[in-house]
């Protein structure tokens, strides 16, 4: 008999997973590990469920970017291809998409098929991430019991999806910050290249860009490598 020392209600295993998740997604640069550990931690933190996977909304494409085990890299591969499933309609819908029997009738039924008679699941669950404007996708809890995802297994899922919404938030907002950073070096980089060119060649900054822009086509070379070319040859004479 399963005294629930081996699943998720253990309150000290409880306690150390999300404590782990938390360390990783405020400290760690390393999204794609930190995905994976909010999927493999799953079954410990949320009750009923043996298997889970990200998936992520990328323009029209939906990719999966983690899944704890085959079986659910396999459900998400069916849910893409069939184009039906509770994943896509918590992306789709902005919902939580619970159905804890698969046995039964459910809103996805070539889904639903596939799955019962090529995995052990009998239970599924999705839940919406959003963290940033274009940064959607979904949390997706599978159980290899029937009725086993129950109304305390969606509050737990909706406290990791939590989780997984910040560190969507991470990347994105440490992607932004990337950019910028990138453009302001690219600015001062072309803005040197323009001084020295108004100096050498007596015309005014806009005559100097439109040297540097045509040079760029005509090199087919982004400006910034221009303007790099540009300083590095005035440093060397």
């Amino acid at each position: 008999m399963d005294d629930g020392s081996s699943r998720a209600g253990s309150g000290d295993s409880t306690w150390e997973a999300f404590h782990t998740l938390a360390e990783m997604v405020y400290a760690s640069d390393d999204f794609e590990a930190t995905y994976l550990a909010v999927v493999r931690a799953a079954p410990q933190v949320v009750s009923g469920c043996d298997h889970a996977s990200l998936m992520l909304r990328r323009g029209d494409r939906f990719v999966s970017v983690a899944s704890s085990d085959d079986i659910a890299g396999t459900i998400d591969a069916y849910e893409r291809e069939l184009g039906e499933g509770p994943c896509l309609d918590a992306i789709l819908d902005e919902s939580v998409y619970r159905e804890p029997d698969l046995m039964g009738e459910t809103p996805w039924p070539r889904l639903t098929q596939r799955v019962l008679a090529q995995t052990p699941v009998r239970g599924m669950a999705g839940f919406r991430l959003r963290a940033a404007e274009g940064v959607t996708g979904a949390l997706n809890l599978f159980s290899d019991t029937a009725g086993a995802l129950t109304d305390t297994s969606v509050q737990q899922g909706i406290v990791l999806a939590s989780f997984v919404n910040r560190t969507l938030t991470a990347a994105h907002e440490r992607q932004a910050a990337a950019t910028l950073r990138e453009g302001l070096e690219s600015n001062r980089e072309i803005g040197k290249a323009i001084g020295l060119m108004m100096a050498f060649h007596k015309i005014s900054d806009q005559e100097a860009f439109e040297l540097l822009r045509r040079t760029s086509q005509d090199m087919n070379l982004k400006l910034r490598e221009v303007a790099r070319r540009v300083v590095e040859h005035h440093n060397r004479v």
